[in-house]
């Protein structure tokens, strides 16, 4: 092993040695004096015995790697160790761990996922642009003190999510100790959506319950009156109150279907679904309703599977509300097309995407009505809606189902010509394999 025999290095550590070495030293001397005292051995070759016991426990024979050691732990940065990085990545909420100066340290996936700008050894800040976010993080980086933040995330759909950030202290790679910041996200968009679907629902049920209820109300005091004892009308009035009654179980079923998906909107399906044989067993189930109204099914589907992540039964209810709308409103087209296709989106980055397209040859919509059919409760025609048993809240119900699916609704249609109504979904990108 080398010796350094620098001066500054060779002679800075002496003390050191020497206080470690008294023990051996004292101990040697003990004991030649002894051998000299009783005249086992002559003085001078007891003094070289302890010269050179002196030197093996005195010269740093080892200096060059008890010089290095120290400057080899000073390098290495406690709150930078594999164990900080699995404590960090092992929490279930998105969390970002930063120094004082705001600079990302470790972060986990799900704060990957939630900000993919953010970077190792950059400054966070830059990659969390919310106002919110960047005065709580300065504020907490300046006192050093716990903040929290409430911002509302547009994209790609909204999400409400509340930040909290705290002050963790932490050792130095000099022995000290400072203050990292780790901030932690909380997704309240569960919350937000349960007190929205309230509010929805007590105000839409309040308001189109309200008919219904009337009909009911006025035919009940009918049969309790003039017509007690006349049988014919009891027996009309029963049937309006039947489909009454059947049409405000339609509406409150809607209604909570409804609120179902927009209180789960920000999460995307990742199940695996083949669309053809779903489409197939809607238009096997509508075949009756087809009968009825005179109108035919035309199927047009490819053979091999069209598999994309969804919600087998949120798929059923947009392919069964598209097909028998057509069914019902352009029935005097007598003929229904649905086909399933592969475009490319023309917005966006034009990536390839599924349709599944249904076709009726029936009146058509005006073009006034075409950018608010997907809101809640419009209808083009209040009557023959009502009539045809609709809600107003199938393609609402739709346009939610697709957004949640990341995909979108297309809408196509010129008076006395029909309406083609398109749901758009993407394609499920291959893996690489590395």
């Amino acid at each position: 092993m080398a010796i350094d025999d620098t001066p500054s290095s060779f002679f800075a550590p002496w003390p050191d040695r020497l206080r470690h070495s008294a023990i051996i030293l004292l101990a040697a001397g003990l004991a030649l004096s002894a051998l000299v005292t009783l005249g086992e051995l002559p003085p001078i070759p007891a003094a070289v015995v302890f010269v050179l016991i002196a030197a093996a426990a005195l010269v740093p024979w080892r200096l060059h790697d008890t010089a290095a050691s120290p400057e080899m732990v000073r390098t290495e940065d406690p709150v930078e160790a594999a164990a900080v990085n699995a404590i960090v990545a092992g929490m279930p909420d998105p969390a970002v761990l930063l120094d004082r100066a705001g600079r990302v340290i470790h972060l986990n996936a799900a704060a990957a996922q939630l900000a993919p700008a953010l970077r190792k050894n950059e400054l966070a800040q830059f990659a969390l642009r919310s106002p919110e976010i960047v005065s709580a993080l300065r504020e907490a980086i300046a006192t050093t003190q716990p903040r929290r933040a409430t911002y509302l995330d547009q994209v790609p759909v909204d999400r409400w999510m509340e930040l909290v950030i705290t002050p963790v202290p932490v050792p130095t790679r000099f022995g000290g100790a400072d203050k990292c910041m780790l901030m932690t996200f909380h997704d309240l968009t569960p919350l937000r959506r349960v007190e929205e679907m309230r509010a929805d629902f007590v105000a839409n049920a309040s308001h189109e319950l309200r008919t219904p209820l009337a009909a009911l109300s006025g035919f009940i005091d009918t049969l309790q009156g003039p017509a007690k004892e006349d049988s014919r009308a009891r027996e009309r009035f029963l049937g309006i109150m039947q489909a009454q009654a059947k049409r405000m179980a339609r509406l409150i079923d809607d209604l909570l279907s409804l609120s179902r998906v927009e209180l789960s909107a920000h999460v995307r399906p990742d199940t695996l679904v083949d669309l053809v044989p779903i489409i197939r067993q809607v238009v096997d189930g509508l075949e009756p309703l087809a009968r009825e109204r005179q109108v035919e099914i035309e199927i047009d589907l490819p053979e091999p599977p069209v598999t994309i992540a969804g919600d087998r039964e949120e798929l059923l209810r947009v392919c069964e509300n598209l097909i028998e709308n057509a069914l019902k409103y352009g029935a005097s087209g007598g003929k229904v097309i649905v086909s399933l296709t592969t475009a490319k989106a023309s917005a966006g980055d034009g990536a390839p995407e599924y349709r599944v397209k249904v076709r009726d040859f029936g009146p058509g919509i005006a073009p006034e009505h075409l950018p608010r059919l997907t809101e809640r409760f419009y209808r083009v025609d209040v009557g023959d809606s009502r009539a045809q048993g609709g809600t107003g809240l199938g393609l609402s119900l739709v346009k939610h189902i697709l957004a949640r699916h990341r995909g979108r609704l297309l809408i196509e249609s010129v008076p006395k010509n029909g309406a083609t109504f398109t749901a758009c979904f993407p394609q499920i990108k291959p893996t690489t394999v590395a």
